[in-house]
């Protein structure tokens, strides 16, 4: 065995000695549950709080999670977890003072879903799956669970633009609905992109304000479609837009970061540059991999 592999080794079996076990666990979630009675009845903020208040923070715990997952920083997860997790008990114990449910409903519903969903695990079968054929007897018994809603029902309202895109995208495809060939999506995209730009021209043309405006609604609506075809085109050929739109962001970031520090070290302000002198230092950055 390597050096490295005895490395690797000794970090499994530290991991697996910390891992706890089933009463450990179900420990710790009931101290959990005792906890948020103690701050339901202890503390003003967290007394005051609704459904509704909680909402925008849950929000934000989501997308906090999910910089975690995508830095894959176990700390960063270990904790953003236990912020969802406070979250669902704090639903959970509003809707037990409400009298409509708790947090025992809330996991036996669950249960129920995961067990009905798959048959292939806790029914017994003489064969086994493969992984296309569950994924199309899921989808099927989700249909069941929800007869009389459309396909699309599904998919939040609320949800970001790029991911409610994607969803819709999924739940047409998985009825049937897509491309016969992932090529024939640049078409649309072509499409979309210069209705696009006919608009965008139609504004500059625009005579007066009242066309103009009309140019803007119509040019949004095409931004929208066109959108729409680039990130169906993301899913046709396995890339996930949000991700990728991430990380152009932190690029962004990375890159105007540099030029702003690049200035504050030359005693100089942004607005006092010209574009020429700012592009040099974005090239520069850019240059150096940030």
């Amino acid at each position: 065995m390597s050096g490295k592999d005895k490395e690797v080794f000794v970090n499994l079996q530290t991991y697996l000695k910390d891992m706890h076990t089933k009463e450990e666990k179900l420990a710790a979630i009931g101290r959990l549950l005792d906890i948020m009675d103690r701050l339901r009845k202890g503390c003003p903020w967290n007394a005051a709080q609704t459904i509704d208040t909680l909402r925008p923070l849950t929000l934000e715990e989501v997308f906090e999670l999910s910089d975690a997952v995508l830095q894959h920083s176990d700390s960063d997860l270990e904790k953003e977890l236990g912020d969802i997790l406070l979250h669902v008990v704090f639903y959970a114990r509003i809707a037990e003072e409400e009298g409509r449910y708790d947090i025992a409903d809330i996991a036996a519903r669950e249960c129920e879903k995961m067990i009905f969903r798959h048959p292939h695990v806790f029914d017994n079968h003489d064969g086994k799956l493969d992984a296309k054929t569950v994924a199309e007897n899921w989808e099927l018994r989700k249909r069941k669970e929800s007869a009389g809603r459309k396909i699309l029902d599904g998919v939040p309202k609320s949800a970001p633009s790029v991911l409610k895109a994607m969803q819709m995208q999924r739940k047409a495809r998985d009825v049937g609905f897509d491309w016969e060939e992932k090529s024939q999506v640049w078409d649309k995209v072509r499409e979309e992109m210069e209705e696009y730009q006919a608009e965008l021209d139609a504004i500059d043309a625009a005579s007066d304000e009242s066309s103009r405006a009309a140019a803007y609604d119509r040019a949004e609506a095409e931004l929208g479609d066109f959108m729409f075809a680039t990130i169906n085109a993301a899913r046709l050929y396995g890339l996930d837009p949000e991700v990728a739109l991430s990380r152009s962001c932190e690029k962004f970031r990375r890159r105007f970061t540099y030029l702003e520090d690049h200035t504050i070290k030359e005693g100089r302000l942004l607005t006092d540059m010209t574009l020429a002198e700012m592009d040099e230092i974005w090239d520069e950055a850019k240059a150096k991999g940030l």
